[in-house]
């Protein structure tokens, strides 16, 4: 994405008044040579290791220091909420797990960068792109694709045959029930109420045609499809086990565990990956029909609504998701969003995994846009987790959940 001439002559005269005057600071109080400074509200890991090891030439360039805080999802998520309230933003920049797009727009925590001059660039992977615009998908962009996280399959090499048939659920079962007669985990699910559950079990839900809002925003959870969908979730953990981001991303690498469902940014390093990848299977079984079943999760960097630097944190978000930048941030375990770093046939010698990655891309499934999906996802990963605890029925749990979603939505 570029921004117009017009728009850079304005940046670029901002920026200048910036690096003499200082950013955010009253211009006659301010001496001449004061240090201009970004913050970033970064997710931790190889996102804030990414934004790290790139930010040095944009600080000589600009005459400015970027601050980079390092946060868990929940911690951007609540700081990030906390001080759209205030007058003057703590966080020039925030990192956005992209489902959560839709509150913030309502929230009125985001700048509008289509009214600063930022225009499309279609270098951009398109599903990637989309994600940060408002109404999506082909409102105002609010946002721009920084890490190009897809859900994808994992697997252990070890345990898991080179020719073993991947492209559907059933025979994934059978590959797990023959990992765990070894003394094996077979199939390891990231069961955790909330979040964790909601996104490991979305993809299996959509594979069996089940989804939680039709076209029309009507809750329809509770189907036959769901229920399906579910007893064969639980049938895959009694396969394996259940187990937290890190267990779980142990199990695979270490051969402990067969197979599980992940995101780019846990299993690749600037070293590369740590397991095999796969598509996620979109087919229940081997005659069905493939849905799209790849669970997109990207990264955005949206500007702060109430940042008294939005020109240059723009010019900041734009750097960070350059083809240059996304280039650089590849030895720091970076994933692209660019069609050109995704394509390059240099960067695929070095980083086959990669081709894997803009093909679950390009047909990833965005999550429902709700302003609730927060909540939603409390509330269907509470009844999710009551299920695979023997806590609740199959039918209870998708009875219930129809309720609390239905409940929610219509508030």
């Amino acid at each position: 994405m570029k921004l117009s001439k017009k728009a850079t002559s304005v940046l670029f005269a901002v920026a200048m008044t910036a690096s003499v005057f200082g950013c955010g600071s009253e211009q006659n109080n301010t001496p001449a040579n004061a240090d201009i400074s970004i913050t970033i509200a970064a997710r931790d890991g190889s996102f804030t290791d990414v934004l790290n090891s790139v930010k040095g030439e944009f600080e000589k360039e600009h005459g400015c220091t970027v601050k980079v805080f390092s946060m868990s999802a929940d911690d951007i998520r609540t700081q990030a909420i906390s001080d759209s309230s205030n007058e003057v933003a703590a966080y020039d920049i925030i990192m956005i797990d992209d489902p959560l797009m839709p509150e913030y727009i309502e929230k009125g925590m985001l700048c509008n960068l289509t009214s600063l001059g930022y225009a499309d660039d279609e270098d951009f992977v398109e599903k990637s792109r989309l994600l940060g615009k408002d109404p999506y998908p082909l409102g105002a962009t609010y946002s721009l694709p920084f890490s190009g996280n897809v859900q994808l399959l994992f697997y252990n090499k070890n345990l898991v045959d080179t020719n073993a048939d991947l492209t559907n659920w059933n025979s994934i079962l059978k590959i797990c029930q023959e990992a765990n007669d070894t003394g094996k985990k077979g199939y390891v699910i990231r069961g955790q109420s909330g979040n964790p559950i909601v996104s490991d079990f979305l993809p299996i839900l959509w594979a069996f045609g089940g989804d939680i809002f039709d076209s029309n925003n009507n809750v329809i959870l509770d189907s036959q499809e769901s229920r399906d969908a579910l007893e064969f979730y639980c049938k895959l953990l009694a396969t394996g086990a259940n187990q937290d981001k890190d267990d779980l991303v142990n199990s695979i690498t270490s051969g402990e565990g067969a197979l599980a469902l992940g995101w780019p940014s846990w299993f690749i390093s600037g070293n590369g990956t740590a397991a095999e990848i796969a598509q996620i299977p979109g087919k229940r079984i081997a005659s069905s029909e493939a849905l799209a079943t790849g669970e997109i999760g990207n990264w955005l960097l949206g500007v702060t609504a109430n940042s008294k630097n939005k020109e240059l944190a723009l010019e900041l978000a734009i750097y960070l998701t350059s083809e240059e930048v996304q280039r650089k941030s590849l030895e720091s375990g970076g994933i692209p969003t660019r069609k050109s770093v995704f394509r390059d046939p240099e960067v695929l010698a070095k980083y086959p995994y990669f081709e894997a990655i803009y093909s679950g891309t390009n047909n990833s499934r965005v999550r429902p846009r709700t302003t609730k999906w927060s909540q939603i996802e409390e509330v269907f990963g509470k009844e999710l987790v009551s299920c695979i605890n023997g806590e609740q029925t199959v039918n209870e749990t998708i009875k219930k959940s129809q309720e609390e979603i239905s409940l929610l939505a219509n508030k």
